[in-house]
C-alpha cells in the first residue's frame, strides 16, 4: 500500500514566520523600554535575582536574553490527567492537530433551560452543570463554572472546587478569586485526593491586568501553584480600543509582551515550571461599556496561538462565549467561528464554553449546543486519508460504468461512518416536518438538554459522600 497524503487536513495559518519574528521583536521592545508594573514586593525581589532585569520603583524592565532563556527552559508540553489517574491529554505536543475544550467560567447567574430566565448561581448549579460537562463527550475539562451565591464569599473558592471535584473525573481548570485561599484549596484537594502534583488534574488559572500590570494577587497565586508543582494557565484579557490598542497588530504585540513577562516570572520562581499561555481578546463597546467578540477577536486568538506554537509553549485560548441571549443565532455564530477556527488553527485548548451575556449567565443549553458544534468541527478538522486503500482503484474498476457502490465491500465496511444524524435533531423531510407540526430546532435542543440535565442531577446524588467529606474538612479544618 502506498501512502501519498496520509492525512489531507484543513489548516488555518495566519502569520508568516517573518511576521512572528516581527511581533516577537515588538514585544521585546515593550518589555525592554516600557516594562511591566509589578505590584508585589515579593515578586519584585524574585525579578531582582536576575541580572537581566532592571527595576525602577514598581516597573520591571526585562532584557531579551532573559525572555529567550525563559522560552527555552519552559516545558514545550504538559501532561494533564483525570481525577482517577488516567491520562487525559497533552497540551503542546499536538498543538495544531488537536484542540481541547472545556466548560466554564465564573458566571454569576444560571440560565434556566426552558424559560431562559436567569437566577443567582448556586452550589446546586455548580454540581449539576459539572456533571453535565462530565457526561458530554466533546468536552475534555471543566473550568470553574460560576460563583455560588449561597455560601460565604470568603469560602466560595473552596466550595466551588469541592463541587467540581466531586462531580467529574475530567481535569479541572481552577479560577481562584482570593490569593489567600489558594493554599486552602490545595489543602482541600490533597485531603480528598492525596498527591495532586504527581499526575496533575487541577490547573490553576491566572490573569495579569492589561495593560502591563502584574498584580499582587496573580503573582502570589503563581508562586503558590508553582511551589505545589502544578502546571498553571496564565492568560490575559483585553478589550481592544479600551485596555489595548485598537489595531490588531498593536494588541497582539502588547498581549504577547504580557505573556512573555508572565513566562519570565514563572521561570524565575522555579526554572522548568510548566506554563500554559494564552489570551482572551475582545472588543470594547462604547455604547454598552462592555466587551463583545468580533472577527478581529478570533484573528487575535489564532495569532496568539501561532505565537505560542512559535515559542513551543502550550496554548490556551478563547471559547466563543459571547453576548448571546440564550442558545440562539447569536450564540451559534460565535461558537461556530471560535470552535472551527480553533480546530483548524494552532489553538491548544479553549476551556471556557457555556456563558451568555459576556459570561454573566451559565447556560446548559449553550453547553449542549456547543458540544454538538465541537464534535462537527473536530470531525471536519481531521480531514481524510489518501492512499491505495482509501482510493481503492480495484473497486472503481470493478464497479465500472453506470454501476453503484451501495453494496461494495468498502462501503459495507465503512457504512457506520456515513451516519450524519445529529444526536439532537432528527433528519426530517419536508413532509415529515409538516406532519410533526413544524417543530422548532431550538425547542428540540431545549428538550434534549432537559433530558441530559435531569440525568446529570440524578448522577450527582451518587457523589454526595465526597461532598460530605469535603464540607466537614472545610468547616472543621479550614474555618
Amino acid at each position: 500500500m502506498t501512502n501519498y497524503l496520509e492525512n489531507a487536513r484543513p489548516r488555518l495559518q495566519l502569520l508568516s514566520e517573518e511576521q512572528k519574528k516581527v511581533i516577537h521583536n515588538y514585544s521585546i521592545g515593550i518589555l525592554e523600554n516600557t516594562g511591566i508594573k509589578v505590584e508585589s514586593k515579593k515578586a519584585l525581589e524574585i525579578f531582582k535575582k536576575s541580572n537581566a532585569v532592571t527595576v525602577e520603583s514598581e516597573v520591571v524592565y526585562i532584557q531579551a536574553d532573559l525572555v529567550n532563556h525563559a522560552i527555552k527552559v519552559a516545558p514545550s508540553n504538559v501532561e494533564i490527567y483525570k481525577r482517577n489517574g488516567d491520562f487525559a491529554f497533552n497540551l503542546g505536543k499536538n498543538q495544531g492537530v488537536e484542540t481541547y475544550f472545556g466548560i466554564g467560567v465564573t458566571n454569576t447567574y444560571f440560565q434556566d433551560i426552558e424559560s431562559s430566565w436567569v437566577e443567582p448561581f448556586t452550589r446546586k448549579h455548580m454540581q449539576h452543570s459539572t456533571m453535565l460537562g462530565d457526561m458530554l463527550g466533546n468536552y475534555d475539562m471543566v473550568s470553574t463554572l460560576g460563583i455560588p451565591s449561597d455560601v460565604n464569599a470568603k469560602q466560595s473558592d473552596l466550595y466551588s472546587t469541592l463541587d467540581m471535584y466531586a462531580n467529574t473525573k475530567k481535569p479541572l481548570i481552577l479560577l481562584i478569586s482570593e490569593s489567600k485561599t489558594i493554599e486552602d484549596v490545595f489543602e482541600l484537594l490533597s485531603f480528598l485526593h492525596g498527591d495532586i502534583s504527581e499526575k496533575p488534574f487541577s490547573i490553576p488559572y491566572f490573569n495579569p491586568i492589561t495593560p502591563l500590570v502584574l498584580n499582587k494577587s496573580t503573582t502570589d497565586k503563581m508562586i503558590a501553584s508553582i511551589n505545589m508543582r502544578l502546571p498553571i494557565m496564565y492568560s490575559n484579557y483585553i478589550m481592544y480600543g479600551g485596555t489595548s490598542p485598537i489595531s490588531e497588530g498593536g494588541s497582539l504585540a502588547l498581549l504577547n509582551a504580557e505573556l512573555l513577562a508572565g513566562l519570565v516570572f514563572g521561570q524565575l520562581v522555579k526554572e522548568g515550571s510548566a506554563m500554559i499561555l494564552g489570551s482572551l481578546p475582545a472588543a470594547f463597546n462604547m455604547t454598552t461599556m462592555g466587551s463583545y467578540y468580533t472577527p478581529s477577536s478570533y484573528l487575535l486568538n489564532l495569532a496568539c496561538a501561532e505565537m505560542m506554537n512559535y515559542y513551543e509553549i502550550p496554548h490556551c485560548g478563547t471559547s466563543g462565549s459571547s453576548n448571546a441571549w440564550r442558545a440562539d443565532l447569536l450564540a451559534s455564530g460565535d461558537l461556530w467561528q471560535n470552535h472551527l477556527s480553533s480546530c483548524i488553527g494552532k489553538v491548544g485548548c479553549a476551556p471556557f464554553v457555556g456563558g451568555n451575556f459576556d459570561s454573566m449567565a451559565f447556560s446548559p443549553t449553550t453547553v449542549v449546543l456547543s458540544n454538538h458544534i465541537i464534535g462537527v468541527a473536530k470531525k471536519f478538522s481531521k480531514g481524510f486519508t489518501i492512499n491505495d486503500e482509501t482510493v481503492n482503484p480495484g473497486e472503481i474498476n470493478e464497479v465500472g460504468h453506470g454501476g453503484n457502490y451501495f453494496t461494495t465491500e468498502q462501503t459495507l465496511a465503512s457504512i457506520s461512518e456515513l451516519n450524519t444524524e445529529s444526536a439532537i435533531w432528527p433528519p426530517l423531510t419536508l413532509d415529515q416536518w409538516k406532519m410533526q407540526g413544524m417543530p422548532e430546532t431550538e425547542k428540540i435542543l431545549i428538550d434534549h438538554t432537559k433530558e441530559l440535565y435531569s440525568t446529570a442531577k440524578k448522577a450527582v446524588d451518587e457523589n454526595m459522600y465526597i461532598i460530605d467529606n469535603g464540607e466537614d474538612f472545610i468547616v472543621n479544618k479550614l474555618s
